[in-house]
């Protein structure tokens, strides 16, 4: 088949999964094209992966030190262009439109009545799954955002929901001796500095904080910055024991796989981060900050709290299958087997 992938480029984890995905998909033979949205694509990192590609600049977010600033994020918005970018897309040549929560390519399947796949972890929240800070109007905004035909959510858990398991990468670390003084630190929508100095007056830990605001790699006593690296993000995660992070769904996903301890802060306002939260202290599978201060830290450090590695199965190829199978109607039947 000839498939339109779109992919929302405002999180990482968007476009790790569709590296994922788009590898299977043309290793069974489909032809794929890659719609990015929603930042530059020069942001996206190893973008020579996913030729050929088209980039707009779709809809996004502004966040400032850990908030979802709505004021900005709505003068920022431009929706004639937006417009103006589904109805001049030729969409002529393909089959199918698999979009992971990307508005425009899930537009482009509507207007030209194309069969569309919505694979992500928002499309978990259209079930009964926790939830947090929402109202009509999120609830309303999070289904309408990427609307597709057959929506596959994905989570840390079924719910007794048709949801899938998260995906994770074949790259990650196997049989990695961690070392008990080494955490993982990775707040994108933090201020380093703010980071820093909640972390600085906590003794006896390696802190490596990964961030867009380091060029290069440095090491003062207990802080160890890094520029963002893809590899040496995961090499770090298999040797720390624990990882302090914003709520977003791929890092958490793949802390949990390995059975790393979590200490989240969820994007104070938005929907998806403040439910994963929601959802953490469920399962019991971690814990929360509201906002990020040392006590906070401290207290999570202090608890030695461990969990068993979740080892998520391998969803990608159930996926992939899926898709190739043509057995679109089915989604629900299938998300209920990825568990297996």
């Amino acid at each position: 088949m000839r498939i339109l992938y779109g992919v929302q480029t405002t999180g990482r984890g968007h476009i790790m999964r569709a590296r994922e995905m788009v590898k299977n998909l043309k290793a069974k033979g489909h032809t794929i094209h890659i719609l990015f949205s929603g930042r530059q694509p020069d942001m996206a990192g190893r973008m020579q992966e996913f030729q050929p590609f088209s980039a707009f600049q779709g809809l996004t977010f502004v966040t400032e030190r850990g908030k979802l600033k709505i004021l900005k994020t709505a003068m920022q918005l431009n929706f004639v262009r937006f417009y103006q970018d589904i109805r001049h897309f030729d969409a002529s040549e393909f089959d199918l439109v698999i979009t992971d929560y990307e508005p425009i390519s899930a537009r482009i399947a509507r207007r030209h009545n194309i069969p569309s796949i919505g694979i992500g972890h928002q499309y978990a929240f259209m079930h009964r799954v926790p939830l947090s800070g929402d109202t009509f109007i999120t609830r309303l905004v999070m289904r309408r955002f990427a609307p597709v035909d057959y929506p596959v959510g994905l989570h840390w858990h079924h719910f007794q929901q048709p949801i899938c398991p998260p995906i994770i990468t074949d790259a990650m670390p196997e049989d990695v001796m961690p070392d008990a003084k080494r955490i993982l630190v990775y707040m994108p929508f933090e201020s380093l500095q703010d980071t820093i100095d909640a972390l600085q007056p906590l003794s006896g830990y390696d802190f490596y904080l990964y961030s867009a605001e380091v060029a290069q790699a440095s090491d003062d006593k207990t802080m160890h910055l890094r520029p963002l690296s893809r590899e040496h993000f995961l090499r770090d995660l298999g040797k720390s024991v624990g990882l302090i992070s914003n709520a977003g769904f791929s890092s958490m996903s793949e802390a949990l796989h390995l059975g790393k301890r979590l200490l989240v802060k969820p994007l104070s306002g938005q929907l998806e981060q403040e439910s994963n939260a929601a959802a953490l202290r469920k399962l019991q599978l971690g814990m929360t900050m509201a906002t990020l201060n040392t006590e906070a830290i401290r207290a999570w450090l202090d608890a030695e709290d461990h969990i068993a590695p979740q080892n998520y199965p391998d969803v990608v190829n159930h996926l992939c299958q899926w898709v190739n199978d043509g057995t679109w109607s089915s989604y629900k039947t299938m998300a209920q087997n990825s568990w297996n």
